[in-house]
Parts: structure tokens; C-alpha cells; sequence
């Protein structure tokens, strides 16, 4: 599987921005689909993550109630929309999948995930 994220860019602080991550290679109706985040001098943590079957869904603390997961799966396709961004939201944002039939809380960790993207930078300013 071959996943390409992409949306990211830079915004002004309260402002949104929609993610997405396209895969390639194989259908994604199998996998658990997350997103990660990792910031200058940080270690990558976790942001949300999506269910195979899309119907479970799980957030971090700090996004959780201003950002939304979600899958077409007929377009191989998985989005993260974020509003209210904040400059500590700031970070290049990675989506990943795992092959795994499980919760999306249960794919909260990065070693869960088997395929990752490449990242796409989100810059928020003041």
C-alpha cells in the first residue's frame, strides 16, 4: 500500500484545513486508517484515528471536539478536517494504515500500523 498525504499548508489561527490521504496499491476496506503528527524537536504523537469499517472513530486530547476523521473507502481515500487550528497544531502530519480489523482506539499507537505516508507540513500562525 502506497499512501500520499496532502492539504497541508499554512493558516492563520482559528482558521481550518482538510487533510487527505489517497492510497494506492491495494483498497484500504481492510485497514485501520490513522493520522499522526510530529513537531520540530518532538517525538510523532498520536491524532486520530478511523476504523476499517469506518463506523468507530478515536481523537487525541488535544484535537478531540475541532477536528473529524473519515474514510471513502470507494475512493481510497481518507480525511482529516481540522478547525480552530492553533499554532501548537503546528507539525507535518503523517496518515498511516493498519491491517488490522479492530477499533479505531485500538490503533492509537504507531507500531499498530503497517503502511505511512510521507507526511504533509501544517503550519499555523499567530
Amino acid at each position: 500500500v502506497q499512501l500520499q498525504a496532502s492539504g497541508g499548508g499554512l493558516v492563520q489561527a482559528g482558521g481550518s484545513l482538510r487533510l487527505s490521504c489517497a492510497a494506492s496499491g491495494r483498497t484500504l476496506g481492510s485497514y485501520g486508517m490513522g493520522w499522526f503528527r510530529q513537531a520540530p524537536g518532538k517525538e510523532r504523537e498520536f491524532v486520530a484515528a478511523i476504523s476499517w469499517s469506518g463506523s468507530s472513530t478515536y481523537y487525541a486530547d488535544s484535537v478531540k471536539g475541532r477536528s473529524t476523521i473519515s474514510r471513502a473507502n470507494g475512493k481510497n481515500t481518507m480525511y482529516l478536517q481540522m478547525n480552530s487550528l492553533k499554532p501548537e497544531d503546528t507539525a507535518v502530519y503523517y496518515c498511516a494504515a493498519a491491517r488490522r480489523l479492530t477499533t479505531a482506539q485500538a490503533i492509537r499507537f504507531d507500531y499498530d500500523y503497517d503502511y505511512w505516508g510521507q507526511g504533509t507540513q501544517v503550519t499555523v500562525s499567530t
